[in-house]
């Protein structure tokens, strides 16, 4: 047998009965048992890590891990995601060049950039990687609000630009995302990284923090575009605003959506819709305009967009050739 660091996986299931599970790499859902020589060691470590949330992250042989902690009738269930050891270049992620290179055109602008899906679709990855992009291209001071913490993102970056960018993670203080992000622009930042919206509070702050010239990039839970705009009118509402005022806060504060789902068996590639609004909110745009009047049957629009930037044609201005080192 060998140690868990030799084998390759991405997410590992250890059952009460001590059990391990892995994907079994040939079918799109199916596992296969897993031996490893230090698996005692492994769930000491897990149960050790714990601080009295379900989700927590844990550093394991040089690698860290996101956990999720589950009691179920017969003991303790862990779920540990392996995480990359460096955050990869976005333009690696599988996703369309010119879809690439819109986002990262977008690293001088300010507003919402949302990824939306079902879990465990690498929402997360394809946000931090383009955080850590706009930090290479332009520099400028980051926060990242996440629970936990995933990919490596704290430090320092030197820009094309030729100034510096600086990077911090945090964690939200007993799981007060609102109050953390109040905290996060009382700092001023250019980049705020929000690990996931699930709470009207978050909502709300997220999108005066994207109306106040602050590049705010985040995630949710959604099936759709449209059903990732709608919630977030609807956490709004929630947070004690009408339903009118949210539509129109997420309007001028949107700058995209991207929906994600990976693909594939042993090679995984993201499947994506995707919807952008103008980033010069001077100019009239479709999609603000119905996102504030909430008619948020988008197909035509979506499908729209995407057949332009199929064809390499830029959506609102040419973002240029990016330079062969990004």
């Amino acid at each position: 047998m060998a140690n868990l660091d030799e084998v390759e996986f991405s997410d590992i299931y250890l059952t009460p009965e001590n059990v391990a599970f892995v994907h079994d790499g040939i079918t799109r859902y199916g596992l296969k048992k897993l031996e490893i020589d230090d698996m005692a060691a492994f769930r000491q470590a897990l149960a050790k890590g714990w601080k009295g949330k379900s989700s927590y992250s844990i550093v394991y042989a040089g690698t860290v891990y996101r956990v999720e902690k589950v009691e179920t009738l017969t003991g303790t269930h862990y779920t540990a995601r392996r995480m990359p050891k460096k955050t990869p270049d976005i333009t690696k992620l599988g996703f369309p060049e010119t879809l690439t290179n819109h986002l990262i055109s977008l690293n001088r602008d300010s507003g919402l950039l949302l990824w939306a899906g079902p879990t465990g679709m690498g929402k997360t990855t394809s946000a931090s990687c383009l955080m850590k992009k706009f930090l290479e291209r332009e520099g400028g001071f980051a926060y990242t609000i996440e629970d936990p913490p995933e990919l490596p993102l704290d430090g320092i970056y030197q820009s094309r630009r030729g100034g510096l960018g600086v990077c911090k993670q945090t964690e939200p203080p007993n799981n007060d995302w609102g109050e953390a992000l109040k905290s996060a622009l009382r700092s001023r930042p250019k980049y705020i990284l929000v690990g996931e919206i699930r709470t009207p509070e978050t909502t709300s702050q997220v999108l005066r923090a994207a109306i106040s010239g602050h590049m705010v990039i985040s995630t949710i839970h959604a099936n759709s575009v449209e059903d990732a705009l709608n919630s977030m009118i609807k956490y709004a509402t929630a947070a004690g605003l009408n339903e009118e005022l949210a539509a129109d806060l997420l309007s001028r504060g949107i700058l995209g959506v991207v929906h994600q789902k990976l693909q594939g068996t042993k090679v995984l590639f993201p499947e994506v819709r995707y919807v952008f609004a103008n980033p010069d909110t001077t100019q009239g745009d479709q999609l603000r305009v119905l996102v504030r009047d909430r008619i948020l049957n988008l197909g035509t629009l979506i499908e729209s967009q995407m057949a332009k930037m199929f064809q390499g044609k830029p959506l609102f201005r040419d973002p240029g050739p990016l330079p062969a080192d990004l």
